[in-house]
């Protein structure tokens, strides 16, 4: 499976522009929203690739009913999951299947999706969230991101 570390936390917030203040004053993150991620879940998303954080907080309106409502109203503010980096996606999602882990959303973007949504920072982007909560405490992503001019 070969995990090469971690790609990135989120951070359920309740006020993401305030997070974002935050986590730039203190740690010089660089965010970019992506909005277009979250907008199917209720969530606003801002990522700071440069240090390994990505902020959800509910939309307005959708406080009650998005997809870190329910963690923020049972734990509050923090982190809500942790993204993994895998040499190989498909190895490390059979792995975790093979220990009783079920996947509940995946992706894989084309170049054209990187370009328009993720500033073309990537030449491949693939992620699977694992359903680990109950077993972890918080959830488990495995994702095969490669940045531009990278071998693999």
């Amino acid at each position: 499976m070969s995990v090469r570390g971690v790609n990135r936390i989120i951070v359920a917030v309740r006020d993401i522009e305030a997070a974002k203040r935050y986590y730039h004053e203190l740690l010089g993150a660089e965010f970019r929203d992506a909005n277009w991620t979250g907008a199917p879940f209720g969530i606003a998303v801002a990522i700071a690739w440069n240090v390994g954080i990505e902020l959800c907080a509910p939309l307005p309106g959708r406080e009650h009913d998005s997809a870190v409502s329910g963690f923020l109203t049972q734990h509050g503010e923090g982190v809500m999951n942790v993204y993994f980096d895998v040499a190989d996606a498909e190895a490390a999602l059979a792995r975790a299947t093979a220990c009783g882990v079920a996947c509940q959303h995946a992706l894989d973007y084309s170049q054209a999706e990187i370009d328009a949504h993720l500033g073309g920072l990537f030449r491949r982007y693939q992620e699977f969230v694992l359903r680990t909560t109950a077993q972890c405490g918080f959830g488990i992503s495995l994702a095969r991101i490669e940045p531009q001019g990278s071998t693999g």
